[in-house]
């Protein structure tokens, strides 16, 4: 067997191994609810070269891209374009505009210090909230309910949408210009291939993709991977991040649906969260350089601080006439928990040499403690706040 598959299948056991064993990790610590995205990163640690030098995250890079792409496919996937034209939306969006401008403020004052080299990667990843890691948390302990709901969901998925936006025009390789060309032309792609679906509706194709997609030849979801790689490889070719060919193909996918809906989401989880997006999650911690987190833990305290107090308390005043403040302080948390961009926003800064490796570390660090900390604090003042309308039987706001 050749020397470099060999390694790549022990690599990709190893990894595999990881992603079966955080399921039963997670259900045997499930009284302090640590999400598995946590446990995929710090198991990506401990077998990788850093710690117990099992697996080498250069051979499975491709698969491990293929992931990326498919936690913002997911991403993409469930955000609904209407939510801009709502009230929810518009509020989300201005509390996002704040954070831009609080988060341009703090990292000039950062570099100003020589504490960071990468503006742009940094800043924007104070903008970014981690809605694909929060559902979970949120759907477990029943806090989608009532108006809360609508802001953070609608807070949730502008801080993915507006920082993957903001990643292809500010960090394509070919320039700002070329970047928002370059955005424009693959949005224009998307919205022609959303659209030829209907196009061929009640024809034989279609009826063909149909009957097919529960059967052996798994039509449907063969045509959304090769949509996924499509754009994947159009974003690539012209510069863009990989983040947002994948972003536009789970828009894409929200308005095709085709065939039975429900059973093409039940197949994309199974794909994605079942193999593809943990392998992403797992390779990153395997190059999470530990070694720089140790010797210089305080820029992961400053980074997790700061997340907080320019992404979270902007909040406070944006939703002041929306919500209750027990709610907005609930919605501070959950906004302030950052992880997967952290991930892609430090994978970029690495690869352009734009970001220092301990920056990059520290980052990500913060984001793995924002997804242990606020989460578990949201969660905590949304019991307490149930309780307390429990005991006067008002319903919850």
């Amino acid at each position: 067997m050749d020397t470099d598959l060999g390694l790549g299948l022990t690599s990709l056991f190893i990894v595999a191994l990881v992603a079966a064993i955080t399921p039963v990790i997670v259900g045997l610590l499930g009284g302090m609810r640590i999400p598995q995205v946590v446990i995929l990163i710090l198991g990506g640690v401990v077998v990788g070269p850093h710690v117990l030098d099992l697996a080498d995250p250069g051979s499975i890079v491709l698969l491990s891209n293929v992931g990326l792409g498919f936690l913002f496919l997911m991403a993409g996937y469930e955000l609904d374009l209407a939510i801009f034209r709502q009230r929810a939306g518009k509020l989300a969006v201005v509390g996002w505009g704040v954070t831009v401008v609080l988060a341009i403020g703090v990292v000039a004052a950062l570099a100003a210090l020589g504490l960071v080299r990468a503006f742009v990667p940094v800043a924007l990843g104070l903008t970014t909230t981690a809605l694909g890691t929060l559902l979970p948390i949120l759907r477990d302990n029943n806090m989608l309910r009532g108006s809360f709901s609508s802001y953070a969901l609608t807070a949730g998925a502008v801080g993915e949408f507006l920082p993957v936006v903001a990643i292809a025009i500010f960090l394509g390789s070919h320039g700002r210009f070329i970047g928002l060309i370059s955005l424009v032309g693959v949005g224009v792609l998307g919205l022609l291939l959303s659209l030829a679906p209907r196009l061929g509706r009640g024809g034989r194709v279609a009826r063909i993709l149909s009957e097919g997609e529960d059967a052996t030849s798994q039509t449907t979801l063969r045509w959304t991977v090769a949509m996924l790689l499509l754009l994947l490889v159009i974003a690539s070719d012209f510069g863009l991040d990989s983040v947002l060919g994948a972003f536009v193909a789970g828009v894409v996918l929200h308005r095709w649906a085709p065939g039975n809906a429900e059973g093409l989401d039940r197949k994309l989880d199974a794909v994605g969260y079942g193999f593809f997006i943990p392998i992403f999650f797992v390779s990153s911690g395997m190059g999470l350089d530990l070694e720089s987190i140790i010797h210089a833990p305080g820029r992961l305290f400053l980074f997790f601080l700061l997340l907080l107090l320019v992404r979270g308390l902007p909040t406070l005043a944006v939703y002041r006439t929306a919500l209750p403040w027990q709610r907005r302080l609930e919605l501070v948390f959950v906004v302030s928990t950052a992880l997967p961009l952290l991930v892609a926003l430090s994978e970029i800064g690495l690869e352009t040499g734009e970001m220092r490796p301990e920056n990059a570390a520290a980052l990500v660090g913060a984001g793995v403690l924002s997804v242990l900390v606020y989460p578990a604090i949201a969660v905590a003042i949304d019991r307490r706040l149930a309780r307390t309308h429990d005991e006067t039987g008002e319903r919850l706001p």
